[in-house]
């Protein structure tokens, strides 16, 4: 018994003393395992929609997440809209890790809205070769068009008073920055610079790391201090729901995926079963309508597109004679030309999309009109109308009460207001039931009415 209490006692004295040497060996490994430093690095290009606000805001939670030091926006945006900007902005000005814009590669601006969320940030630093500002507000995506003076003052002051407190939030010149709203002023990055507007210039973002190394910043959980020396750069790409979502929310896009439902639901109905058409159509239509409510729609302007389609299906329908199909592309040019209403070039339909779109869609309803009014003006095969000019040859004497004649393989009951020989042959000018009446047949087809109208008189 004394011997199993002397072994037991062996045992855990060995135990302990292997746990004192393997917990410093435990420590050491976890402290080589520890990532280095790294910075996230997240792309903002072209306009401030929803999908940039999601893809930033997703990149804030990221960097939060994964233990960045900090985030890196590399900004090229002409603006875009205000719901968007400000969405940003909240995140910037609530987000516990450091938030830096640095407006880049050389050519790069920080525009309109791209302004306002490089104030908000805790760090603005800036290529050689950029500009940033011209924030006035240009109704700041509320729709465009005329605005009331009034009104237009108190979106200026609204956004002159926002760009101030954030100016002042991050300790840069306010002054200028009221500014860049009320006179659209821009800088570029030697004068923003030296009227603390930014805080560096840097020539790439290795630069930039290595001149904001020891920098301290505040943040909504207090002070940090940037240790972005020989920091690993990490790229946060854009999700394929936002890469797909940012392709169709572009205004040509979407405008033109409006069209082509409309098409696709035309040739549905045109066909019906044909299937592929009115799905394609559907999905095409439903995407076109869910990227067009980020911009502001005039809605007169997509109830004048509908209407032209209305129109070109009923120029099929209904003898108009061109004047609906003339009447819907008036209307599919004026829909399209009011569709979206904004006072920036890339929150509009180019003219180089819309007029292709109305010429060709004109185009296409004008031959199916054409060939419509073709094949009526065609000679009946089948029916009554059929046999009117159809040459045969009398098999009987034909008179005015009786005769037989061989018409169109057929052997029929025929009869003439003059005495025909047999043999010689006839041509039907008439049908009754199952009597035929022919004429001397001498080698004039039997002339036919003739349609008018504007569309035969003025187009074909």
């Amino acid at each position: 018994m004394r011997a199993v209490h002397k072994i037991f006692r062996l045992v855990s004295l060995l135990s302990v003393l292997l746990g004192a040497l393997l917990l410093p060996l435990a420590l050491i490994a976890d402290v080589m395992k520890e990532e280095p430093n790294h910075v996230d690095l997240l792309k903002v290009e072209g306009v401030i929609g929803p999908v940039m606000t999601d893809h930033i805001k997703d990149g804030i939670n990221k960097a939060s997440e994964d233990g960045a030091v900090c985030l890196i926006l590399q900004m090229d945006t002409p603006g875009g809209l205000d719901k968007s900007m400000r969405e940003i902005i909240k995140a910037i000005l609530a987000s516990k890790v450091p938030v830096i814009t640095y407006v880049s590669p050389r050519g790069s601006r920080a525009a309109s809205a791209g302004c306002f969320i490089a104030m908000a940030s805790h760090v603005i630093a800036m290529a050689p070769s950029t500009s940033i500002g011209a924030a006035s507000p240009v109704t700041m995506g509320t729709g465009g068009g005329d605005v009331d003076k009034t009104l237009k003052q108190k979106m200026m002051n609204d956004a002159a008073s926002y760009m101030e407190s954030l100016a002042l939030e991050r300790n840069r010149n306010a002054q200028w920055a009221v500014e860049s709203v009320t006179k659209g002023s821009s800088l570029g990055e030697e004068k923003a610079l030296e009227m603390d507007v930014i805080e560096f210039i840097a020539g790439d973002v290795n630069d930039l790391l290595s001149k904001i190394d020891g920098l301290v910043v505040k943040t909504s959980d207090g002070e940090v201090i940037l240790k972005t020396a020989d920091s690993a750069v990490k790229e946060l790409k854009m999700s394929l729901r936002n890469q797909f979502l940012a392709v169709i929310s572009d205004p040509n896009i979407a405008y033109l995926m409006l069209i082509l439902g409309f098409y696709g639901l035309f040739f549905e109905l045109s066909n019906p079963g044909a299937i592929f058409p009115g799905v394609a159509g559907a999905i095409l239509l439903v995407l076109g309508l869910f990227a067009l409510h980020t911009f502001s729609i005039n809605y007169a302007g997509l109830f004048l597109i509908i209407f032209s389609v209305i129109l070109f299906i009923a120029e099929i329908k209904v003898t108009s004679h061109g004047l609906l199909a003339i009447g819907g592309a008036i209307s599919f040019f004026l829909g399209s030309v009011m569709l979206i209403e904004s006072p920036v070039p890339y929150l509009r339909i180019s003219w180089w999309v819309i007029l292709p779109a109305v010429l060709m869609t004109t185009a296409f309803f004008m031959f199916a009109v054409s060939l419509a009014l073709r094949a009526q003006r065609c000679k009946p095969t089948t029916g009554d109308e059929g046999m009117l000019g159809k040459v045969g040859e009398a098999k009987t004497v034909i008179t005015h009460t009786v005769g037989k004649a061989f018409i169109h393989g057929e052997l029929w009951q025929a009869r003439s207001e003059q005495n025909i020989p047999r043999g010689n042959k006839v041509v039907v000018s008439a049908k009754e039931g199952m009597i035929v009446s022919v004429v001397p047949f001498t080698g004039d087809e039997v002339p036919r009415p003739k349609k008018k109208g504007f569309f035969r008189k003025y187009i074909l």
